[in-house]
């Protein structure tokens, strides 16, 4: 499961990054495991690589349809060209498409992630389809049918879809057949009530593709020989536990909500007191239970999506998506430059001293700031208390928990005004 569970600007964004090797690993959790941009760069042998490309603001007008145009940073239906039930209801629909991203490498993992706005009932799917090297084409495999509240659908990943040359697992997909993903292009369906003048505002749209390293690697050297800590607050997912169970258990498995949680607020945003009045008045952190509900997924049937995480921050004025990072040293970019990130690791019995669990198979939690030496600084929520959620954890072992257990899937929640950090290859 991708959470915890204890006890009873406008352009096309093509990202290349290349990574000295990093040891092969499964799927970075136990339910996950069961759930255009220019060629990249050769990568050193053996080494992960990553390659992403995001559509957002003015830079939505490079996709292809009808019945939309882009106002004010965002996608809106303006004639509807097909009308689609579901849910007993009937809905007028559009078509976004995203132009071909190129891959310079056999990809074997896709991870779609967009925001949006979802107002009166109105609701977005997405859906992924891969190109290979020699021109064979898989079809569209629906990732996602999402809104930010319930009112119209109930928010789920999509099925399995093993049909040609890829299959869904829950928010990856997946090559398989021995098939790899050499471009990939994104579609997104605008729905809205037949007959409405309401539309959801589809506001930025990307996916990262990448291959897992096939060899053990070098622990990352720190930027700088400098402490940075984030002011991030301290949310403990445990607080929870026994309560809203209808929501992927209750606390003991909302790592994932809890972290986004934590990096909304750090940034000043979320929910605001009164979207969250339906939680009982004696619940601490009461806005954490209301991210549960936000990101629950009805097919996953948890709060671990990594998409929806980011799809949630991304309805409180962020630009929020999934990543993956290579090394420490790319994350710690985004610290210096004011970003916390979420980061999804899995470790054994004695591979992470200090944390407050034992092991997991898939747990997230906040990269906040780096002591002088390169040690990492995270508030962990598996904390039984909010006193215990800030960690100080050795490098290696985060590193190599984070870059085995997901191959380095980030989620990056930012506002507006602060700038993405620059990396090499990467234009956000």
């Amino acid at each position: 499961m991708r959470g915890l569970v204890i006890g009873a600007a406008g352009t096309v964004a093509a990202t290349v990054l290349t990574a000295p090797a990093a040891a092969a690993t499964t799927a970075a959790d136990t339910t996950a495991a069961t759930r255009a941009a220019a060629p990249a760069a050769v990568s050193a042998s053996g080494g992960a690589r990553v390659s992403s490309a995001r559509w957002r603001g003015a830079g939505l007008r490079a996709g292809s349809g009808r019945g939309w145009a882009v106002r004010a940073g965002a996608v809106r239906i303006t004639r509807p060209t097909s009308r689609v039930r579901t849910g007993g209801r009937t809905y007028d629909r559009v078509r976004w498409t995203s132009p071909w991203a190129k891959v310079g490498f056999g990809a074997g993992e896709v991870i779609a992630s967009w925001t949006a706005v979802t107002p009166r009932r109105t609701w977005i799917s997405v859906s992924v389809k891969v190109r290979t090297a020699d021109g064979r084409t898989g079809s569209w495999d629906q990732v996602a049918r999402w809104a930010h509240t319930g009112k119209a659908i109930d928010r789920r990943s999509g099925r399995a879809q093993r049909d040609d040359l890829a299959r869904l697992v829950t928010d990856v997909v997946k090559t398989r057949g021995g098939a790899r993903a050499r471009g990939w292009r994104i579609r997104v369906d605008l729905h809205r009530p037949a007959g409405s003048s309401a539309t959801p505002r589809l506001t930025s749209v990307g996916a990262v593709a990448s291959v897992r390293a096939r060899a053990a690697r070098a622990t990352s050297t720190p930027r700088r020989a400098s402490r940075v800590a984030l002011t991030v607050p301290r949310y403990s997912q445990m607080l929870h536990r026994g309560t809203y169970g209808q929501w992927g258990g209750g606390g003991a498995a909302w790592c994932s909500p809890t972290s986004t949680a934590m990096v909304l607020r750090a940034q000043g945003r979320g929910p605001k007191p009164r979207a969250y009045a339906w939680v009982r008045r004696d619940v601490p952190q009461r806005f954490v239970v209301h991210a549960a509900r936000g990101t629950y997924d009805h097919r996953y049937r948890g709060t671990g999506n990594w998409p929806f995480n980011t799809a949630y921050a991304g309805s409180y004025g962020t630009d929020a998506f999934v990543t993956r990072l290579t090394s420490l040293r790319q994350a710690e970019a985004f610290v210096r430059a004011g970003i916390p990130l979420v980061l999804s690791i899995r470790f054994g019995a004695g591979e992470l001293a200090g944390a407050p669990i034992s092991s997991t198979a898939g747990h997230l939690v906040v990269l906040r700031g780096f002591t002088a030496s390169g040690d990492a600084l995270v508030n962990d929520p598996a904390a039984r208390r909010r006193s215990g959620v800030d960690r100080r954890y050795r490098r290696d072992q985060l590193e190599r928990a984070w870059l085995r257990g997901s191959g380095g899937t980030t989620y990056v929640v930012r506002t507006p005004g602060r700038s993405l950090p620059p990396l090499p290859g990467h234009r956000w």
